[in-house]
C-alpha cells in the first residue's frame, strides 16, 4: 500500500437522485466505501444508481434512506433510522443536497415554516451536522503512514459555491442580488411568516438560494473554529460548474440549453457530473485534502492537470461576529437551544 494511504470507510451523502451527489455516491462505491445515502425519495435514489451501474440489495456496499432535509422532524427520524442500521460510526458525512427555485413569486414554506431553500439547504444540513458529530469522532478509519497503521480522521464536508464568495467572478454578480445576510433580522425574527429572507427583506428567491449556501459555507468555518480540539475535519469545496445539473432544472429552458455553453466556451469552468463527483469523493477520502477549515477548488478555468487549492473567502463567509451570529440563531431555529 502507498504512503499515506487511507482505507475506505462509511459515508452519508445527501441529495443523490442525480447531479453531483449520485456521481459521488458512484466515485465513492467505486473506491470501496460503504455509501448510505439521504434522500426524500430512496426509491429514485435506487433507480438512479442502478442506471448508473452501482449495487442494488448490498447493504454493505449501498443503502438508501428515506430524509427530507426539508422537515427538521424528518432529520431527527432519519438520523434515529442511520443509527439502526449502522454496524460501526460514521467516517464521513457529505452534505450536497440542495433545493433551487429561482421563479418562485412567493415563498414555499417548510414544515417548520421557514422558506425552502433556507430551511433545506441550511436548516436540515445544520440539524442533521450536529446530530452526528457525536457519531462521527468514533470513526477509527485506518490509514497507512508508511511504516505503520494510524487512524484518519472523520470528515464533514459541504458543497460551498461561488455565487456565495465574492472573492469570485460569480459571487459578484448582482443578479438577483449577491449573497448577503444583512443585519440577520430574518433570522432574528425566526423567519416566521411573511418573513422568508435573512436579511427580513422581499422574496427574492434566487438571492434566498444564495444566501443558503453562504450560510453553508459559514457553518464550515464555525465547525472548524468551534471544534479545533475535535478529531473530526470540516470543509467545504466548489467541484466546479456543473452546468447540466438538474439543480438548474427549474430555471428557464432557455438558460437550461444556454448556461452549459457558456460555461464550456466563454468562462472556462464548466465541469462533466463525473468529475464533479470524484472530486467530492476525493476531498472525502484522500488523505491529501486532510486539512480543516479549508473551502476546496480546482479554479473557474479548468487547465489539465489542475490541482486543487485552498480558495480565498470573502469577510461575509469569514467574519466571526456574523458567523457566531448565525450559528447562535440556528441553533435555536432547529431547536438545540
Amino acid at each position: 500500500m502507498a504512503s499515506s494511504q487511507a482505507a475506505p470507510g462509511t459515508v452519508l451523502i445527501t441529495g443523490t437522485t442525480s447531479g453531483v451527489g449520485l456521481y459521488a455516491t458512484k466515485a465513492l462505491v467505486e473506491l470501496g466505501w460503504r455509501v448510505i445515502t439521504a434522500n426524500r425519495s430512496p426509491l429514485r435514489a435506487e433507480a438512479a444508481a442502478i442506471k448508473l451501474g452501482l449495487p442494488s440489495g448490498c447493504p454493505r456496499q449501498l443503502q438508501h434512506l428515506y430524509m427530507d432535509l426539508g422537515d427538521l422532524e424528518s432529520v431527527k427520524e432519519g438520523v434515529l433510522r442511520l443509527f439502526d442500521i449502522l454496524e460501526e460510526p460514521l467516517d464521513a458525512l457529505v452534505c450536497n443536497a440542495a433545493v433551487y427555485l429561482p421563479r418562485l413569486k412567493s415563498p414555499i414554506r417548510s414544515a417548520q415554516g421557514y422558506e425552502i431553500s433556507m430551511a433545506t439547504n441550511h436548516f436540515g444540513h445544520f440539524l442533521l451536522i450536529h446530530l452526528l458529530l457525536d457519531n462521527l469522532r468514533n470513526s477509527r478509519r485506518p490509514v497507512w503512514q508508511g511504516s505503520s497503521w494510524g487512524k484518519e480522521n472523520p470528515r464533514v464536508v459541504i458543497l460551498g459555491t461561488v455565487t456565495a464568495n465574492y472573492k469570485e467572478l460569480g459571487g459578484k454578480i448582482p443578479i438577483p442580488a449577491p449573497a448577503d445576510l444583512g443585519d440577520l433580522s430574518g433570522f432574528e425574527s425566526g423567519f416566521s411568516a411573511p418573513i422568508s429572507m435573512a436579511n427580513g427583506k422581499k422574496f427574492k428567491p434566487g438571492k434566498a438560494y444564495k444566501d443558503s449556501k453562504l450560510c453553508n459555507m459559514i457553518t464550515t468555518q464555525e465547525l472548524h473554529r468551534r471544534y479545533k480540539d475535535s478529531p473530526i475535519l470540516f470543509s467545504s469545496l466548489y467541484p466546479g460548474c456543473v452546468a447540466n445539473t438538474k439543480l438548474f432544472r427549474n430555471t428557464p429552458r432557455i438558460f437550461q440549453i444556454l448556461f452549459p455553453w457558456f460555461q464550456k466556451l466563454i468562462t472556462g469552468g464548466y465541469v462533466s457530473e463525473t468529475l464533479a463527483g470524484k472530486r467530492v469523493a476525493q476531498v472525502v477520502s484522500d488523505p491529501d485534502f486532510g486539512l480543516s477549515g479549508v473551502h476546496w477548488s480546482w479554479g473557474n478555468r479548468q487547465k489539465k492537470n489542475r490541482r486543487q487549492f485552498s480558495q480565498e473567502l470573502s469577510e461575509r463567509v469569514t467574519d466571526p461576529v456574523t458567523s457566531n451570529r448565525v450559528w447562535d440563531l440556528s441553533m435555536r431555529l432547529v431547536g438545540l437551544k
